[in-house]
């Protein structure tokens, strides 16, 4: 593995502190909240990769793990980790590794790193929801109407922004020099 530089390692921590600002700020609708977390993670994926977006996001869980309030709802500590909507959470890891490896291994072109995003969710669905299944003692049908259906169309949407931000500004820090471009 190579090293990190000295500007991924900053990309880094300022993408960690933007989710954990942006984070905590989230609509109630239910069991699960509307959060401008996954939007954060999609821009990460563009702009740090997959090692620099899996990083961030295993930090910011450290940190809320530990019982900084940087969870929905200015939330944190084990118990918000371990409870019925800690399985969407720890899914956040999903989105950064699909997502940067199918941005990567596509050059970031600008459809199939969509794709992956959707991946990515999806995938992060798949275990937020069977984690809510098992704690919380329901039916898939249910979880899917609380904890899945109200998301999918929000969530496209912040994937198409985050892409048509995402794109330019990746170009913008690999022309700075800050980040190493996609090889073709």
């Amino acid at each position: 593995m190579k090293k990190l530089t000295i500007y991924q390692i900053a990309a880094c921590a300022v993408m960690t502190a933007v989710l954990c600002v942006l984070g905590p700020m989230s609509i109630p609708i239910g069991a699960v909240p509307i959060s401008l977390a996954t939007f954060v993670l999609y821009l990460m994926v563009y702009i740090l990769g997959t090692t620099g977006a899996s990083i961030s996001t295993l930090v910011y869980l450290l940190l809320g793990l530990v019982g900084l309030p940087v969870f929905s709802g200015y939330s944190g500590g084990f118990a918000k980790l371990a409870g019925p909507t800690g399985g969407y959470l720890v899914g956040y890891i999903f989105i950064a590794l699909i997502g940067g490896i199918i941005l990567k291994r596509s050059h970031a072109n600008t459809v199939i790193s969509a794709l992956g995003l959707v991946l990515g969710t999806a995938v992060l669905y798949v275990f937020g929801t069977a984690w809510f299944v098992i704690l919380m003692d329901v039916t898939v049908g249910y979880a899917l109407t609380v904890c899945v259906l109200p998301f999918i169309l929000i969530d496209l949407g912040k994937i198409v922004v985050a892409t048509l931000i995402g794109k330019p500004v990746r170009s913008a820090l690999e022309k700075a020099g800050l980040l190493v471009k996609f090889s073709k």
